[in-house]
């Protein structure tokens, strides 16, 4: 089974992201506003993912928490990202509670195994999206594909992290996010060939109006 691998760009700024921590749980305002330019993306496209439309006010009541709570944290950039996704977590199925909206129903299983796709990677098939297309299709994913995709590759958790977020095995939520993957490669493969088919109707047309 394939690996879903840590993006770089969060691994870059893990660093950063652990000192500005620690800076900030020091009293520093300045830290804390850096870690928050850090986390907030990755957090904001999460609960995205999640709650829709909502994300921003749900990022609002976990930032407050995690301000509150910022004391409490031990552990480093990578653990911060960890922390802070499973206060967002918490604050969004709060929020789903409120609004009684209830999960998606999902496929089967089998459904998604070993099906054909144009892309032969994950990432050629998450990169092909926008990012609000992405989160529309992840959204549509059975809860459990759609909450490891995100940790895995919108936030950048690694699988155990990840799993911890959730509260599952580390072997349970890399085969989420595998099939999730999965599902989105073989979605992106269909909306491609429609989009082929309707530019290559399109082209006589256009030809003949010269």
């Amino acid at each position: 089974m394939g690996q879903v691998r840590q993006p770089r760009r969060v691994q870059a700024y893990d660093g950063e992201l652990g000192a500005a921590v620690a800076r900030a749980q020091d009293g520093d305002e300045t830290a804390f506003a850096v870690a928050y330019r850090i986390v907030q993306p990755g957090l904001l496209g999460y609960l995205r993912g999640l709650v829709g439309d909502d994300a921003e006010d749900v990022a609002s009541d976990a930032w407050l928490e995690i301000a509150r709570d910022l004391r409490r944290f031990k552990g480093d950039g990578a653990g911060f990202r960890g922390w802070t996704s499973t206060i967002a977590r918490h604050r969004a199925l709060d929020h789903l509670r409120r609004q009684r909206v209830r999960p998606r129903a999902g496929g089967t299983e089998q459904d998604v195994l070993d099906l054909p796709s144009r892309y032969s990677t994950h990432e050629e098939a998450l990169e092909s999206l926008s990012t609000e297309r992405a989160l529309e299709l992840v959204r549509g994913l059975p809860r459990d594909q759609a909450e490891a995709v995100l940790l895995r590759v919108v936030i950048g958790l690694d699988g155990p992290a990840a799993a911890r977020v959730l509260g599952k095995r580390p072997g349970a939520v890399r085969t989420a996010a595998h099939r999730g993957l999965k599902r989105l490669a073989r979605q992106l493969g269909v909306a491609a060939e429609a989009d082929k088919g309707v530019t290559n109707e399109a082209s006589p047309t256009l030809g003949k109006s010269k």
